[in-house]
């Protein structure tokens, strides 16, 4: 790899090398074990976890693109039994490896001095008192949903909706859960199951402390061995536990630790600076191209968590259209990307009918440049038939119009 003065230079097709390696999307596909399966999210960082089952739920979908053989009892064993795995909040609701925990605390202090104000005010009187109550319930009886305290509220049930709709007892629940008292110690129907996070974190996890200092010189060095190359606040925005100003201050005071890259966008602009680790050239070399077959992505999946970062190594502007009103949607509702060796090449709208045994093929969008290829659309009728198996349907359906015509 060529240095520009002291920096390294790497090229378009080198980051995206680089960052889909960092990302497990080029790994080997020997059968996953559960203790494989650890050692992948470990790998990750954190998985995101989403409601949204179009196809297939996103963490599931997350980790059978990167292995097929991935089993979902295996990380419902990881979570609910082992307790390996924790879920809490990254830059959203996520899948955790337990040895992270001590690091959560300072998570969980921020959010004990940030949410109080908010959903006391929400409540107005008397949410400490719903608070303090949750708490006594839980610490007697163990692995509690919000459903079981319907019965106590006197307020009106609301409608299902955001954090704005939940009674008070199911906002002291997620209160106490942000906080750390609480954890999640199983779901059922997708809903949360909470016990006392003492009951749910293994020992050996729970207990462990950090210093202010370490914690946030483990989440700078973690989330730049996870992306290989970053911005200080691609840095900080890995895992959403720190401030852009406390990663830019960590670049200034590991100056020795970190050499300078200058990043070729997919446009061809001017290159962007960016850090690495020193000696990571060689490490960089020696990682290896993604497979060429063409994968679905999941719209959560963590290669296109930053927007921005994406569309500048891949070239590909994606944005998630769930909140957009139907008629201003660009695509459609819930459009999986598609990924082809080193490129994202389009992006899919379909939907798995369950009931019919079908995964419906709306419509397919290929990225500027790309044929439509019988290769290609057999290979991506490959992958839809692998998908539709793992999400529990039979066969492909291809809607009229679907391309486009």
């Amino acid at each position: 790899m060529p240095r520009c003065g002291m920096a390294i230079h790497l090229s378009n097709s080198d980051v995206r090398r680089i960052f889909l390696a960092k990302q497990e999307l080029s790994r080997p596909r020997g059968k996953l074990t559960k203790a494989g399966l650890l050692e992948l999210v470990r790998d990750l960082g954190f998985v995101q976890v989403d409601s949204i089952a179009t196809v297939e739920r996103a963490h599931h979908h997350i980790l059978f693109s990167r292995n097929p053989t991935y089993r979902r009892e295996h990380l419902a064993a990881l979570l609910e039994k082992d307790g390996e795995l924790f879920e809490h909040w990254t830059h959203d609701a996520a899948i955790i490896p337990s040895d992270f925990f001590a690091y959560w605390k300072h998570r969980f202090a921020r959010a004990q001095e940030t949410l109080a104000d908010r959903w006391r005010s929400w409540h107005e009187n008397g949410f400490e008192s719903y608070v303090d109550h949750v708490l006594e319930r839980v610490q007697a009886e163990g692995r509690l949903m919000a459903r079981d305290f319907e019965q106590d509220t006197e307020s009106p049930k609301r409608p299902p909706g955001g954090w704005w709709n939940w009674h008070p007892e199911k906002t002291a629940l997620e209160y106490h859960w942000r906080t750390g008292n609480l954890a999640i110690a199983g779901r059922e129907g997708f809903q949360k199951v909470y016990d006392l996070a003492e009951r749910v974190i293994p020992s050996r996890h729970y207990g462990g402390e950090v210093s202010r200092e370490a914690f946030v010189d483990w989440a700078c060095t973690s989330a730049l061995e996870r992306l290989g190359f970053a911005t200080h606040g691609e840095i900080a925005a890995f895992w959403g536990l720190i401030s852009p100003e406390e990663a830019r201050q960590w670049v200034a005071g590991n100056a020795a630790r970190l050499e300078p890259v200058l990043i070729t966008p997919a446009d061809g602009s001017r290159p962007r600076a960016s850090h690495a680790f020193a000696g990571s050239a060689d490490i960089f070399a020696s990682l290896p191209p993604p497979p060429a077959r063409l994968r679905v992505l999941n719209p959560f999946d963590p290669l296109l968590r930053d927007r921005n970062r994406a569309e500048r190594l891949f070239g590909f502007n994606y944005r998630i259209e769930v909140f957009v009103p139907a008629p201003k949607r660009v695509y459609g509702y819930y459009v999986f990307p598609l990924l082809e060796g080193d490129r994202l090449v389009g992006r899919i709208d379909m939907k798995a009918d369950r009931k019919a045994g079908t995964l419906d093929v709306r419509r397919l969008w290929l990225e500027p440049g790309v044929r439509a290829s019988t290769a290609r659309l057999s290979a991506l009728d490959a992958e839809l038939v692998r998908l539709g198996r793992f999400a529990g349907v039979e066969r492909t359906v291809y809607l009229d119009g679907w391309r486009g015509k």
